[in-house]
């Protein structure tokens, strides 16, 4: 126990992280740094300047801004910059939190003689400036098992190295699914507003819906290079009434609890930490399977549709509208799934061993 306890003790961690991963992953991130924390693991974070930092329960953390100059050919004097406040703190592994952050996650690996972990979210196909130490990477952290078989079909060669590790959540006591007899159906949709493409058979489904008496109110959360395209769309289906689109809010999970039904409306290449997040506060969700479809269990933690068919979308939403009854059994099935297999503890726990092992790298 005496030599565990000096391991922790003797732990330092520095976490690389993008805006994208401060962003869209900020629970997950939140759930990490209180973890570490209650560890008593001195952490110093690594973000861009311009990331709201400030929105993330960051506890003790140092946070170190990098990069410090924004300029052109400037990329060699942030990475020195950024050696010389790491090599001040003392890491004693470093943990690339999103494989755009690999390469730079290297460099600093080789500069500091340390070992690291690196965290991939998203399909191979998806993976930009992927490098990976052969030395010095001691864990590839997935957290679901469709991009750890994704990964190690596209490089064979760092398939022992990859570990899947759940992100955890804490899954609400309640149901929040058909709660509130008395308030209005309320569906939601978190997704990028980048292709109109994406929405026209989901907003037709919902026409089609508001043509046969269904009476509910839609919520999109997100923004995008499309949102003019759309609302113009919802205009000229006569949607404008039942369909609300909003920037992306915070916090997400009181959103999300406002919601009787969740959507996923296209497959995802990077894992959904919202439909994570839906499925604990009690949501019923409609989805559609492929990519990262780790969550999506067809008939026990969502309703699936072809979302390329207009019908398929408008049976899904029927069968949760229809049977509330069935729609709260698919929200409490995949609660606990969750409990099951999504808990923060465990997420912990397992994060912190890939440390120690890393740690161990080295010495061996």
């Amino acid at each position: 126990m005496a030599l565990e306890k000096d391991t922790k003790q003797s732990l330092r961690l520095a976490l690389i992280a993008s805006e994208h991963t401060v962003s869209e992953y900020s629970i997950f991130l939140e759930h990490l740094l209180v973890g570490l924390a209650d560890e008593s693991i001195p952490v110093a974070l690594v973000c861009p300047p311009g990331c709201d930092a400030d929105s993330v329960f960051t506890g003790a953390a140092e946070i170190i801004s990098h990069p410090v100059f924004e300029l052109p050919l400037t990329g060699h004097l942030n990475r020195r910059l950024l050696v010389e406040q790491l090599a001040k703190f003392k890491p004693t592994v470093l943990h690339c939190l999103c494989e755009s952050k690999a390469l730079l996650t290297k460099r600093l690996a080789h500069r500091l003689d340390l070992p690291y972990v690196l965290t991939v979210n998203s399909l191979a196909r998806h993976l930009v400036q992927f490098s990976v130490s052969s030395r010095l990477c001691a864990k590839i952290i997935t957290p679901a098992k469709s991009i750890a078989a994704d990964i190690a079909e596209a490089y064979p060669r760092l398939a022992e190295r990859i570990e899947q590790i759940n992100i955890g959540t804490f899954v609400a006591e309640g149901n929040v699914c058909f709660s509130e007899s008395s308030h209005p159906v309320t569906i939601v949709m978190a997704h990028p507003l980048d292709n109109a493409d994406d929405f026209e058979n989901l907003f037709n489904a919902v026409r089609h819906l508001i043509i046969d008496g269904y009476e509910f109110m839609m919520i999109v959360s997100g923004g995008g290079r499309a949102e003019g395209q759309l609302r113009k769309l919802l205009a000229a289906l006569g949607l404008l009434q039942t369909v609300t689109i909003v920037p992306r809010l915070r916090p997400w999970r009181s959103v999300l609890a406002t919601g009787d039904i969740f959507i996923q409306p296209q497959p995802s290449s990077t894992f959904n930490t919202l439909l994570l997040e839906a499925m604990s506060v009690g949501s019923a969700v409609a989805a559609c399977q492929g990519g990262v479809d780790d969550l999506i269990i067809e008939g026990q933690t969502a309703v699936v549709f072809d979302p390329n068919d207009e019908l398929s979308i408008v049976g899904a939403l029927q069968r949760l509208l229809d049977r509330r009854d069935f729609a709260r059994k698919i929200a409490k099935a995949a609660q606990h799934y969750l409990k099951d297999n999504h808990t923060v503890s465990k997420m912990i726990s397992a994060t912190l061993q890939t440390y120690h092992e890393a740690q161990q790298r080295l010495k061996g």
